[in-house]
């Protein structure tokens, strides 16, 4: 059994990060959540569809959601990915869940990223549009994504000291990514506390 009991993915657009999760969950027997915490939480919070569309990535028509609204949103989000967690064998797929479960010491933070010019390569491909239009929709991606952590937890959503596992796929695919997460996932909490007298 895992000393951990729940794993965060962060992942850019075109790093096949929900690839990785859905391998990880089908290896692990575990579930992933994504989209239906963001909703819930939502409903929870009180907040309106728009209300939900402007504090999801990417600020629809210029709305911005009162504040308490949106605090009640992130409380409402904060209090599901922690459920989550303490319940186990979950995979939390992006939302900040690297921010807003630091704290536990049995949460795995798994990033996926990969270059620009490869994961605009994977969306053409994915999507059959033009690389120039996918490359426009991974940087708005991006930007978006980070405007988010920044925003509401006021971190670097590229700080990679948010993150115990970091992978680059651009040389790997999503296969054996995941088999990197699982491997970390049996090696994490336990042993040293990493105070080598090297560092």
């Amino acid at each position: 059994e895992h000393p951990m009991a729940a794993i965060t993915i962060s992942r850019q657009l075109g790093s096949l990060g929900s690839e990785v999760a859905q391998a990880v969950a089908a290896r692990l027997g575990w579930r992933v959540i994504w989209r239906e915490l963001i909703n819930q939480a939502a409903r929870e919070a009180g907040a309106g569809e728009m209300a939900l569309a402007t504090i999801d990535d990417l600020n629809l028509l210029g709305l911005r959601p009162r504040a308490e609204v949106r605090q009640a949103y992130l409380d409402a989000i904060a209090r599901l990915m922690d459920e989550a967690a303490s319940q186990g064998k979950v995979i939390i797929l992006g939302r900040a869940g690297q921010v807003v479960l630091r704290e536990r010491a049995d949460t795995l933070h798994v990033r996926i990223t990969a270059p620009l010019a490869l994961r605009a390569e994977r969306v053409a491909a994915r999507q059959g549009i033009s690389l120039q239009a996918a490359e426009a929709q991974v940087q708005a991606s991006d930007r978006a994504r980070r405007r988010y952590v920044q925003r509401f937890y006021h971190m670097d959503w590229d700080d990679s000291s948010l993150y115990d596992l970091i992978i680059n796929t651009r040389r790997m695919a999503a296969e054996p990514a995941a088999e990197l997460v699982c491997l970390a996932l049996r090696h994490y909490g336990l042993g040293s506390k990493g105070e080598d007298a090297l560092d």
